[in-house]
């Protein structure tokens, strides 16, 4: 026969990977990407975009005469004119943002300045790249827009959370909700750290790649847990396997579903951070690329290394759950100390059916094989019960003539 792959010895539980056993490791790594992300976001916090904390925004023609104006040439000639105007203002970079009247356009964004300020930087600009006054324009940004938005997405994020709650409470059980919720608020959090040390801007962008990265890791969870509710279905009648093992053969079920799935989600993801950001530099794109790459590719390994083990230990506390381990694991003791092998821990195909007493009815009325000969009934009828046996015979004084 050829040799199955590593996804069908896992989903046969031919192979093993134990997630559930090792769970404080798990938890441990867990709470040290926690600590490290709430550190970053204490102490380095986040730059905030003009959107959020306000500021000045030019626009400059990316082509002068036939000359086309490189990144650069802007960003310096920009920021020689803001700091001539205003020495404390800071400047960002420049984005190629799309055209304006089919000319390509360079934006800068800068602190919040005054209005006379902005028109000295303005006219700075416009003689310093030699354009017309018309081509260059200012805009001034409140930071109270971006305020709103933070709030409407606040929102948003708790209505969601309230809705995954009810729905995985519904489908599944509180438990499995709770461990959902916890795998969540870690992605975010593991996200939103990893957004504070590369220091990236927070646009609107950044707000809808959060509420974005929900979906898939909330996708994520609820493919394990489906797994994990069918195979840890009236798991207290049988004394076969233990609740957390059940539960890791589910996670090895799915484990290459979800790392496949994963993968391909994140391929067009990585090919807009890396490429459309670092290589062509579009700098719209780098906000809600990177947000999307961490939190999607976090969340499937919180499925797997997180949500599970979470779910396992509050089921460990339930009373039912916690008899049904101590009963599988005395009769493994049981059957090690005597002559019989336990059969809760047979290996292969063997392992994933039930006890042979509780086969052996389903056995008996099942249709005989084709071609297969009768079997033929055997005699009881034995001794006196026989015609002409042994207890119907004539006594011995009497013959038959």
């Amino acid at each position: 026969m050829a040799r199955q792959g590593l996804a069908a010895r896992l989903y046969a539980g031919e192979a093993n990977v134990n997630v559930i056993g090792r769970r404080k490791l798990w938890f441990i790594i867990a709470a040290a990407l926690v600590a490290i992300s709430i550190g970053s976001i204490a102490i380095k916090q986040f730059h905030l975009g003009i959107e959020f904390a306000g500021g000045t925004s030019f626009s400059v023609p990316a082509v002068v005469g036939d000359k086309e104006l490189s990144q650069a040439e802007v960003s310096d000639a920009v920021e020689r004119a803001i700091q001539g105007a205003d020495p404390a203002a800071e400047v960002g970079a420049a984005q190629r943002v799309g055209t304006a009247g089919g000319t390509p356009t360079y934006t800068v964004r800068a602190s919040a300045m005054t209005a006379q300020q902005a028109e000295q930087a303005k006219a700075a600009l416009v003689a310093d790249l030699g354009v017309s006054p018309e081509e260059v324009s200012d805009d001034q940004v409140s930071a109270a827009w971006g305020g709103q938005v933070t709030r409407q997405a606040l929102l948003g994020l708790v209505i969601f959370l309230v809705l995954v709650m009810v729905y995985l409470v519904v489908r599944f059980e509180w438990r499995m909700a709770v461990a959902a919720l916890s795998s969540l608020l870690l992605d975010l959090i593991v996200t939103a750290g990893v957004y504070s040390l590369v220091g990236f801007e927070v646009t609107p962008s950044t707000v809808i790649g959060f509420l974005t990265i929900l979906g898939y890791a909330l996708y994520d969870v609820v493919v394990v847990f489906d797994k994990i509710q069918e195979n840890t279905r009236g798991i207290t009648a049988s004394s076969v396997r233990t609740y957390n093992e059940a539960a890791n053969l589910a996670v090895n079920q799915t484990l290459m579903r979800s790392l496949n799935t994963g993968l391909v989600a994140l391929l067009p993801v990585g090919g807009l951070l890396f490429i459309g950001a670092g290589l062509l530099g579009a700098g719209t794109l780098k906000d809600l690329g990177l947000v999307l790459f961490v939190g999607m590719g976090f969340g499937v390994i919180a499925s797997i290394l997180f949500a599970a083990p979470v779910l396992t230990v509050l089921k460990d506390r339930e009373p039912r759950i916690k008899a049904h381990t101590a009963r599988v694991l005395a009769r493994r003791a049981g059957a090690r100390s005597g002559d019989v092998a336990p059969r809760g821990e047979r290996t292969g195909r063997d392992a994933n059916v039930a006890d042979s007493d509780e086969t052996a009815p389903a056995l008996a009325s099942a249709a005989p094989r084709p071609g297969s000969r009768p079997t033929a009934k055997r005699n009881t009828n034995r001794g006196g019960n026989r015609p002409g046996g042994a207890g119907n015979r004539p006594s011995g004084g009497t013959k038959r003539r």
